[in-house]
């Protein structure tokens, strides 16, 4: 089993996890709340996020984007710890389980909404499943074009935040988009340390990234964008809903992603950038905790 664990990538549900909470505080702030639809909701992101990772990993391989030169954790396909059909069918069992756990939610979820509500959102969760695995996986994934960004942007935050927030709420709340841009973009920094890491590798297998594309000093400058503007479009939202100063514990997160960004920008070897992933991600997390206690407290 241990192959299988390392390839699902526990590290990284953390961020996947950091949006559907962002949704549930702020339904549970501003509007009706059920614990059913949280936890469902945190069921299906889990196994849409798995879902990515062995995508992730058996694209990369089959693609013959994962070589030598790559800086960051082995992959299970590529070190031949799991054969690649073996990860086909893994993919299909987790978009299946994905299909099953989201058609759960949706049902209950949107039990008094207009019929036309549920189909949008089935249509907005076989785009999930369609994003996690053509990513890097099928003829031409959008992850080697440089879309990677955008589309985290959209799943990790805008969608992530404002739909998981629709379905305890069923009530549209465009102020959303400033917590769930914020979400959005530091799970593109997420991405951007990342790609920063592997841009030698990706450079020279074809797979261009934004680093790739706009070069690492570029790379560096965008990844203090991503994480400064993610942290005015929550103070916005705070100028507008500000209900004492518990409304800005999150502040308290802060020096993290100042630390992150600073040590990206200093460290040159790619191999020490690796703890960097997982020190983002765990901020992000910390990030919507606090921002969630601070608005119910």
């Amino acid at each position: 089993m241990q192959p299988w664990i390392e390839a699902a990538r526990p590290r990284t549900l953390p961020l996947a996890l950091s949006c559907i909470l962002m949704g549930c505080f702020l339904a549970y702030t501003t509007g009706p709340f059920s614990w059913t639809i949280a936890v469902l909701s945190v069921l299906t992101t889990t196994l849409l996020q798995i879902l990515s990772n062995f995508a992730n990993d058996y694209g990369d391989a089959v693609n013959g984007k994962d070589t030598a030169l790559r800086q960051g954790p082995k992959r299970a396909v590529h070190a031949g710890e799991i054969k690649a059909s073996s990860m086909l069918r893994a993919i299909i069992v987790f978009s299946v389980l994905s299909l099953i756990s989201g058609l759960t939610l949706l049902s209950i979820a949107l039990h008094d909404a207009p019929a036309n509500t549920f189909w949008v959102f089935l249509g907005i969760g076989i785009a999930c499943i369609l994003a996690a695995i053509t990513y890097t996986a099928g003829k031409r994934p959008y992850g080697y074009a440089g879309l990677g960004d955008l589309s985290v942007l959209i799943f990790f935050g805008w969608v992530g935040v404002i739909g998981s927030s629709y379905l305890h709420t069923l009530d549209w709340n465009w102020e959303l988009l400033l917590p769930a841009t914020t979400c959005g973009l530091f799970a593109v920094a997420v991405l951007n340390i990342n790609n920063i890491r592997d841009i030698d590798s990706d450079r020279a297998t074809g797979k261009n990234s934004i680093p790739v594309r706009i070069g690492r000093e570029a790379a560096i400058k965008y990844h203090w964008i991503l994480i400064l503007t993610g942290m005015g479009t929550t103070l916005l939202y705070t100028a507008h809903h500000y209900q004492g100063f518990t409304s800005l514990l999150y502040l308290l997160s802060f020096p993290l992603f100042l630390k992150n960004a600073r040590e990206v920008s200093r460290l040159t070897d790619p191999t020490l950038l690796d703890p960097y992933l997982k020190q983002m991600a765990l901020s992000t997390l910390l990030f919507v905790i606090l921002f969630g206690l601070g608005n119910i407290l």
